[in-house]
C-alpha cells in the first residue's frame, strides 16, 4: 500500500495523507494510470481525472487528514503521521486486507508496528502505489481549501490553498489569521506574537 501525504508546508489548513493498494495483478495497469505520477508533477485537471480512475480500480484506498490545530499541538510531522494512520485505517475499513507492506515518500514511521514499513526517497517518483497516494490526498486537500474560500474568502485560498504566497501574507497582514491558520507556522506565530 502506497502512502503519500498533501499539504505540509502551508500556512492554512490540514494536512491530507491518501492510502492507495493497486491490484498489482492487472497487466495493463500502467496503462490505465498512464499519466499518474508525483502529484505536484501535474496540473489539477490531470488530478482529478487520475484521482477517479485511481478510486475506481485501487484494491482500497483511503483519505486522513490532520487539522491546523493538531498541527499546533503536536507538530507538522507528528500531525502527518497521524493524518497517515487515518488514512490506513480509512482504507481498510473501506475494504479489510492485510498490508505487506506500507511505501512511504521518504518519511520514516518507526511507530508504525502493524505494517512493515519502507521509506522510500522520491518515492512518489519512484513508485505509482505513492504517486497515486499522493494524488488523491491532493485532490481531497484542494477540495478542503476551495471550500474554505467560501467562509474566508479574503485569505485566497482557491488559489493559495494556504501556502504562503505574498497574496496570502498581505492578506494576513490585514486581516490576522483566522482559525484555520496554523498558529506556530512562523509568518502567523510572528503575527500573533506582534
Amino acid at each position: 500500500m502506497g502512502m503519500d501525504e498533501a499539504g505540509r508546508g502551508p500556512l492554512a489548513g490540514p494536512v491530507a495523507a491518501g492510502a492507495v493498494a493497486l491490484p498489482l495483478h492487472r497487466d495493463d495497469l500502467s496503462k490505465v494510470l498512464k499519466g499518474a505520477r508525483d502529484s505536484k508533477e501535474m496540473n489539477a485537471m490531470q488530478r482529478l481525472v487520475a484521482d477517479a480512475i485511481i478510486k475506481e480500480i485501487a484494491i482500497t484506498w483511503g483519505i486522513g487528514h490532520s487539522s491546523a490545530q493538531e498541527i499546533d499541538v503536536s507538530g507538522i510531522i507528528s500531525a502527518t503521521k497521524l493524518a497517515m494512520r487515518r488514512a490506513l485505517c480509512n482504507a481498510l475499513e473501506r475494504r479489510p486486507v492485510t498490508p505487506d507492506c506500507l511505501f512511504l515518500d521518504y518519511l520514516p514511521w518507526p511507530e508504525q508496528q502493524d505494517y512493515p514499513v519502507c521509506s522510500i526517497v522520491k518515492g512518489d517518483k519512484l513508485s505509482l502505489s505513492i504517486a497515486c497516494a499522493s494524488i488523491i490526498a491532493k485532490v481531497w486537500r484542494d477540495k478542503y481549501m476551495n471550500e474554505l474560500e467560501d467562509r474566508y474568502p479574503e485569505y485566497g485560498f482557491a488559489q493559495n490553498k494556504g501556502y504562503g504566497t505574498r497574496a496570502h501574507l498581505n492578506a494576513l497582514d490585514r486581516h490576522g489569521p483566522c482559525e484555520y491558520h496554523r498558529a506556530t507556522f512562523k509568518p502567523v506565530r510572528n503575527l500573533l506574537s506582534a
